[in-house]
């Protein structure tokens, strides 16, 4: 696909000429100083106890069909075959999906937009029912790790203040990946953009934003699309 759009302001793909830190917990995260991220963080409860196993399993298969050193490869299809299952379970609405009130939608939003354009730049997101998409690049020498758990614990405080709750409100760890180029990017805006129509939820039940300044270019969601994030 070559696609005939203005590369947005603000917008880094994946350098080869930088270098790039790996690290693994549950999942594994690659990081490039300045680089674009599509980003997927979820409810406590929006995977259930039933598909956590089904996920620990698939880790200790491939564990033990990839022993170490594993390559970046294994690394990669392992990440897209998690992220599949717990995809589904999202999608599916599990949890309490504190997200499907307004108040706590209002709130995320306004703790996404709070920093972007001063730590980092929001290319655009989808608030859904129990998680969040987004694509984000962090400036040079700030962590997106960092900025994501402010994120967190900014909602977290709101949603448990006004519900009585305490404990976590969001897994710890998030899903991300860097964007390699536009076309990779234009692929991770379309399937955020159709996020909502897959999950089948009323438009009072979710929101979705895309930077004005990408807009104007032409980056927009072309509702009806049903592509994956990781097609190639």
């Amino acid at each position: 696909m070559t696609l005939n759009l203005p590369t947005p302001s603000n917008f880094r793909g994946l350098d080869e000429n930088r270098p790039v830190r790996f690290y693994e917990r549950h999942m594994p995260h690659w990081r490039q100083d300045g680089a674009t991220y599509f980003v997927t963080f979820s409810l406590a409860d929006s995977v259930p106890a039933n598909k956590q196993l089904e996920i620990e399993s698939l880790k200790r298969e491939w564990e033990h069909r990839h022993p170490p050193p594993r390559t970046e490869r294994y690394w990669l299809d392992y990440a897209k075959s998690v992220y599949d299952l717990s995809e589904k379970a999202l999608v599916a609405g599990f949890g309490r999906c504190w997200f499907r009130n307004t108040s706590y939608i209002e709130e995320i939003k306004r703790s996404l937009l709070h920093f972007h354009r001063q730590r980092y730049e929001l290319g655009c997101y989808v608030i859904m029912a129990n998680h969040c998409h987004l694509v984000m690049r962090p400036f040079d020498d700030i962590e997106l790790e960092d900025e994501l758990g402010a994120i967190k614990r900014a909602t977290s405080r709101f949603v448990n203040q006004r519900e009585g709750l305490t404990g976590p409100l969001w897994t710890q760890e998030c899903y991300d990946r860097i964007v390699r180029d536009e076309e990779h990017l234009y692929r991770v805006i379309q399937y955020i953009g159709n996020n909502p129509a897959k999950a089948g939820l009323p438009e009072a039940q979710w929101q979705r934003w895309i930077n004005p300044e990408w807009e104007t270019i032409g980056w927009k969601f072309d509702d009806g699309c049903s592509r994956s994030v990781e097609s190639q």
